[in-house]
């Protein structure tokens, strides 16, 4: 069994890291040289995490070699984005600019309509689980439209029904005479 020595205030250090960071793989890192400095096995370790032997050697082979900045991953792991730079740029520019205004015969970019768009555009068409990343992380967020009949209808005689209705919840109805 391969264990890490830590003194009280390394200990503490690592706890404090633990907690202040808002990356899960710092954190998972950080308990598996915490839980090798208290003794435990690395099956246990791994399963006390959920992760493989493999990621806990490859932890503690990081952290020996370059200490405390051994924990943080440096690259994410998988091929890279399809969503270029280029990419990106076309998406804010289409988001930005009025579908009728493109040629198009609606008015609200839908999550399909937007990618076939760009696929026109960039030649590249994103899995739908990219759709649910992309345009968040270039700030924009989509919601199902609102349909409404303004615009669409009569304002004035909308109004003029408008009023009467209230007028006639008003009214007062006469009580049907009760006999005793």
């Amino acid at each position: 069994m391969v264990t890490c020595k830590l003194t009280d205030k390394q200990s503490d250090a690592w706890d404090a890291l633990r907690f202040s960071t808002r990356d899960a793989k710092v954190f998972r890192n950080a308990t598996i040289i915490l839980l090798s400095a208290g003794g435990n096995s690395k099956p246990l370790i791994a399963q006390e995490l959920g992760c493989s032997l493999a990621t806990v050697d490859t932890v503690r082979r990081h952290y020996r070699e370059q200490g405390i900045d051994g924990l943080v991953p440096r690259t994410s792991p998988g091929r890279p984005s399809r969503a270029t730079p280029q990419y990106r740029a076309a998406l804010r520019e289409a988001v930005q600019t009025p579908p009728q205004s493109l040629g198009y015969g609606f008015s609200v970019w839908s999550l399909a309509r937007l990618a076939q768009h760009l696929k026109r555009k960039t030649d590249v068409l994103l899995s739908e689980d990219q759709w649910g990343r992309v345009p968040r992380r270039e700030g924009f967020f989509y919601q199902r439209p609102k349909h409404t009949m303004k615009g669409k209808r009569d304002e004035a005689a909308y109004e003029r029904a408008r009023r009467q209705l209230k007028r006639l919840k008003k009214k007062r109805l006469n009580p049907m005479p009760t006999k005793c």
